[in-house]
């Protein structure tokens, strides 16, 4: 028997994966109260912006892929908001910025988390708004033990806090001092926002759906879009080291919805892997499972050995390197050429027995790629940020976790699947909005300031985010749900436990458990927008000899310790027999699977 860190969890009645053990227990309560998948992932999603407030918010953002008992073809959940209106290049040219900030009012686009996950709830979901709540609303107003990282974020932006954000230093650091590993912390404005958003359904009548618009129309309408209108116009410090107002107002919450959309899809190996559409980073993994096919070689299946982590690592940069010629929301992306046979076979012909130092983006159906000044060859590089405050809260390239974002998988009795991966809007991201106990998010660093590009800046785009949530199907029946935080990693991340569970056949846990690794050889998705031609981040528990041959293909190896890349959720379903499972990641000691 293989050991693992914890079992794969196995029953028939439901199984969640989270990133907090408080968002998969609330889940499961849910569950066990004759919720469906889709309640219980709403109470999670909810749940996680309490306990996780370091890596997600209600500020935020969330693409989910959802698959229901009735129709089992997956469905993309599109919770990013759009930049707001008065989000042009121009605007940020005016200010003498290049690049836009990476945390402060400025950056933040429309928030899409909350309608998001009510309208799933709506469509989908089989509880009343007040029932899926009641954990989020009781843990924000009794007060939950906070994870030591919470802690350590406030400490980190503390001096940022006191002297800039007044309102972030009046929730977070009472009594003068950031709060301690395991101590109780409420956020009773947070609690009365949820609450209040329950009330206002309630007083639509007792119509489960109608309660449901009702606090659509209060966030997007009612009190909370007032309140962000109202904050927003006020300038706070951010990355670039002046203050600035930001740009969301209550005209751009009042024009925003949530969508239902198609997925990317690449049928492989007898399955069909669903990501978000081409305006995320989602069909990065679809293109790289495309070429390591069509490099016609089982060894590159293995990402235990040099020769098959080499192949992954450089399908990947190829891949990565599209995302930033063609992906974004502006613009015709060639989504067919770029996941065909043809145009993998062109990719793979690229991948030789050394490694790659350089940004090759292709071209699909013979198109002309064009990159952002930025990080065309000699564009010069700034240092890696030290703000603490820029970026998505990940892994740095060292190694080191400065945090991540979140995620929530479930499936239920019923075949109901959703893979969600919530984020933005963290704590440190934008100075509290004290009204509701929240901040705004800071997506738009993601897009850039450059006309042209398939990811430039126009009001009503939204950004080209790294939420990169997945689903697997067999014969048409969704059989896996799977994701990670991680940024840039996130399908990096993916890959691996991927290759490892469907191809290599190991259990959920065994797949997560084993070593992991990533390349930083890639422009960031976040300010300031760097990379590191030819780096490999790997555990160091990945062996001498592995790693003495990574040297040798070329690349410049750097050791992170043995539990500390990858953070990924996973459950399942056997279609045939009614199976569940369920595995969560260990390393950051905070992720838990639950079920039954």
């Amino acid at each position: 028997m293989t050991f693992t860190t914890r079992p794969t969890l196995q029953g028939t009645f439901g199984m969640v994966s989270s990133t907090h053990w408080l968002a998969s227990q609330s889940a499961m309560g849910i569950l066990e109260r004759g919720g469906n998948a889709f309640d219980a992932a709403v109470t999670a999603g909810f749940v996680l912006h309490v306990v996780e407030p370091h890596l997600n918010g209600p500020g935020g953002e969330v693409p989910a892929i959802v698959a229901t008992a009735q129709d089992p073809n997956p469905k993309v959940l599109c919770g990013q908001g759009p930049a707001p209106a008065g989000a042009t290049i121009a605007h940020f040219r005016s200010l003498g910025m290049d690049l836009i900030p990476g945390s402060g009012p400025l950056a933040a686009a429309v928030p899409g988390a909350v309608d998001a996950w009510l309208l799933l709830l709506r469509e989908h979901g089989t509880l009343s708004l007040e029932e899926v709540l009641e954990p989020a609303i009781g843990y924000a107003g009794a007060g939950h033990p906070l994870v030591g990282r919470v802690g350590d974020t406030v400490a980190a932006v503390r001096s940022l806090f006191e002297e800039h954000w007044p309102t972030s230093a009046q929730l977070w650091l009472r009594d003068g001092r950031p709060p301690a590993a395991g101590e109780m912390f409420a956020n009773p404005a947070y609690a009365r926002t949820l609450r209040r958003l329950v009330e206002a359904g309630q007083a639509a009548g007792t119509d489960r759906e109608a309660q449901i618009e009702a606090a659509r129309r209060a966030w997007s309408t009612g009190f909370v879009a007032e309140a962000i209108d109202q904050f927003s116009r006020q300038p706070f410090q951010d990355s670039s080291g002046s203050p600035h107002a930001g740009l969301v107002t209550g005209a751009d919450l009042a024009g925003y919805s949530a969508t239902w959309e198609e997925p990317a899809t690449l049928d492989w190996h007898g399955y069909s892997v669903a990501k978000t559409g081409f305006w995320g980073q989602g069909p990065v993994l679809l293109e790289t499972l495309s070429v390591l096919d069509a490099l016609d070689d089982p060894g590159a299946y293995d990402p235990a050995t040099a020769t098959g982590i080499h192949a992954q690592v450089e399908a990947l940069k190829l891949a990565f390197a599209d995302r930033e010629a063609w992906f974004g929301d502006g613009g015709d992306v060639p989504a067919k050429a770029l996941l065909s046979r043809e145009y993998a076979r062109e990719r793979a012909a690229l991948i030789g027995s050394r490694a790659s130092a350089e940004l090759r983006p292709g071209r699909p159906d013979g198109a002309e790629p064009r990159l952002p000044a930025h990080v065309r060859p000699g564009a010069g590089r700034r240092a890696a940020p030290t703000d603490p405050t820029t970026g998505e809260p990940t892994v740095q390239s060292d190694g080191v976790t400065r945090g991540d974002t979140c995620h929530v998988d479930v499936v239920d009795r019923w075949g109901n699947m959703i893979s969600a991966t919530p984020s933005g809007g963290w704590l440190q991201s934008s100075p509290t909005i004290p009204e509701l106990g929240f901040p705004l998010g800071s997506r738009l660093q993601m897009f850039w300031l450059e006309e042209g590009l398939a990811s430039s800046l126009a009001p009503g785009r939204r950004p080209r985010t790294t939420l990169s949530p997945t689903m697997v199907h067999r014969d048409g029946e969704p059989v896996l749900a799977c994701g990670t935080p991680g940024g840039d990693q996130q399908d990096q991340w993916q890959l691996p436990f991927l290759l490892r569970h469907l191809v290599g056949g190991q259990s959920l846990q065994e797949a997560i458990d084993a070593p992991a690794w990533h390349t930083v050889s890639l422009p960031g998705s976040f300010y300031p927008r760097d990379m590191e031609p030819g780096v490999l981040v790997v555990e160091d528990r990945l062996g001498e000899d592995t790693l003495a041959a990574l040297r040798a293909y070329g690349h410049e190896v750097r050791l992170s310790d043995a539990w500390s890349l990858g953070r990924l959720c996973a459950v399942t379903r056997d279609p045939d027999t009614g199976l569940l499972a369920a595995g969560a990641n260990p390393r950051g000691m905070q992720g838990y699977a639950c079920g039954r």
